[in-house]
């Protein structure tokens, strides 16, 4: 299952692509989808959504998570963030993917094992799981992070299911919000 994961920012939108094979976790890209904060709004917005489509038309990811809301210093801020989640999310629908949400909090738990770890304990974590030569951007390795949080939720869900004896089908994006 190939994975990308998005950590979406109305400047900087990361993204990192991550494969589990088996029962590792193979590094595919990771980078970050930067706007011009002198252009307008809806630009920036188009700007996101194009480059990601652009990025799920490479990879040819099979799922996609998303970073949920969890700070913003301003309600103007707060909203400009949720556009880019929504332009993020839209991208994905559009391409016909899946799509999971994860908090931070989640995050860091599934890369680290600590939901209240640091920014640098789960960027160092991320060059040791997946063998990087050098510690990623910010925004992409909060977007490896996402992507790898979702593979560890969603593997964890299908043992859950194969225990419970339920009949695997395919998972919608309803089926997937945690």
């Amino acid at each position: 299952m190939i994975v990308l994961g998005i950590d979406p920012g109305s400047r900087i939108t990361g993204y990192g692509i991550v494969e589990n094979v088996g029962n590792r976790l193979v590094h595919i890209d990771n980078g970050a989808i930067f706007t011009d904060a002198a252009a307008d709004f809806p630009g920036r917005l188009k700007k996101i959504f194009d480059g990601l489509l652009e990025i799920i038309a490479r990879y040819r990811p099979d799922q996609v998570a998303v970073e949920n809301i969890f700070f913003a210093a301003n309600p103007q801020s707060a909203l400009k963030l949720g556009q880019a989640r929504g332009a993020a999310i839209v991208a994905a629908v559009h391409s016909g993917l899946p799509v999971a949400e994860y908090s931070a909090l989640q995050v860091k738990q599934a890369v680290v094992g600590q939901g209240k770890a640091e920014k640098e304990q789960v960027q160092k974590m991320l060059k040791a799981l997946l063998g990087l030569p050098e510690i990623a951007q910010a925004d992409a390795s909060d977007a490896l992070a996402v992507a790898i949080c979702h593979i560890n939720s969603y593997g964890l869900k299908q043992i859950s299911a194969g225990r419970t004896g339920t009949k695997q089908h395919k998972t919608s994006w309803r089926d997937m919000k945690l």
